[in-house]
């Protein structure tokens, strides 16, 4: 990214995209830089004259890799690429053993809870109030799965209480940091293993995602996936079955979907640029600002993101007739405040709830 002359680091930032006016959806999907859009459309224009290199597209997802990596702060050996939540959570799935319990939060997102309940390993699901996550922590607890942030309400976990209750039980900890990464500082060594797709505040295009696991943990997990892409040398490994599996987090990657990465590098680089304390900060205010004027109670913990109970869909409607792009989940309005947006639209958003 060029910074934009005389600029302060957000504006810079805010200069990269093209829209964000009226865009209170990044917990739905983020909107790309341009660099990001750029990119894309290069890529897409190149394979269309026949242009399409492969030592390239691996090139892209291995820098998307490191980005990734230094964002949650591990090494980029330790983090293994994707398509999506769910196919990692299986792997992480097979780390438990038969029988065992696993912790989820009520409500949780579907990607970091429902793979547990089909292993056919007889895995005990308990979930609990989010609330009571840490203290619900047993001796017979094998692993604990969340999202750091709730994708239905924008509460975000305490995840110092919940780690060390995990830790003090011996039980392993999984978090979907899809809906934090982005706009909150987050340390991937918090938990045992970290999964995120980036194509949320991350602002990449849908199909790249990530699992920063730990050494130790990763030894648990069984590589189901694991085709060429997590052999040791990619490029030897495209056939027969006498290869070895990459040494690291590698070995649970999934073969890449190359134009997601084209679109997520640029993206992933715009986002290390930043101060992840500067954006939390943005964001969170621009949050607290739409809670004050909407008569919101403010959360325990700050968030980016904003819901309140809207089950006719009556106050969605009003934000989608004023031309603003919200969303709705599980009976409530939900808003989501990111880089690329002000104070203006928050005050858009109140004006056209009639606040």
């Amino acid at each position: 990214m060029t910074p934009t002359l005389g600029a302060t680091p957000l504006e810079s930032v805010q200069a990269a995209f093209d829209g964000g006016r009226r865009y209170l959806a990044a917990c739905t999907t983020g909107l790309p830089p341009r660099a990001a859009r750029d990119a894309v459309i290069a890529d897409i224009e190149a394979a269309s004259r026949g242009g399409v290199d492969i030592t390239t597209y691996h090139d892209t997802v291995e820098r998307s890799r490191a980005a990734f990596a230094r964002l949650v702060g591990v090494a980029a050996g330790r983090v293994a690429i994707g398509s999506q939540v769910s196919p990692f959570t299986a792997l992480v799935a097979g780390a438990v053993p038969d029988g065992g319990e696993v912790l989820v939060a009520e409500g949780d997102f579907s990607s970091v809870m429902r793979p547990f309940l089909h292993t056919g390993r007889g895995l005990r699901v308990r979930a609990v109030p989010i609330g009571a996550l840490a203290d619900e922590v047993r001796s017979d607890t094998a692993l604990v799965a969340f999202s750091l942030v709730q994708s239905a309400t924008g509460e975000v976990i305490d995840l110092d209480a919940v780690g060390d209750a995990a830790r003090r039980h011996g039980a392993r900890t999984y978090c979907d940091a899809t809906q934090a990464v982005g706009w909150m500082p987050v340390d991937a060594t918090a938990v045992d293993a970290l999964v995120c797709h980036a194509y949320k505040w991350l602002c990449a295009p849908r199909g790249a995602a990530f699992l920063a696991v730990s050494e130790d943990f990763q030894e648990w997990i069984p590589p189901l996936f694991a085709a060429w892409y997590a052999g040791e040398d990619p490029w030897t490994s495209c056939y027969g079955h006498d290869f070895a599996l990459a040494h690291d987090a590698r070995a649970l990657d999934v073969s890449p979907a190359w134009q997601a990465f084209v679109g997520a590098a640029p993206a992933l680089d715009l986002f290390e640029s930043l101060d992840p304390a500067l954006v939390h900060d943005h964001v969170t205010a621009l949050a607290a600002r739409f809670r004050a004027g909407a008569g919101l109670p403010h959360p325990s913990r700050d968030s980016a993101i904003a819901t309140w109970a809207d089950a006719g869909g009556t106050d969605l409607a009003a934000l989608s007739s004023a031309g603003i792009t919200a969303s709705g989940r599980s009976g409530r309005a939900r808003v989501g405040f990111h880089v690329f947006n002000d104070e203006a639209d928050v005050d858009l958003a109140l004006e056209a709830l009639g606040r």
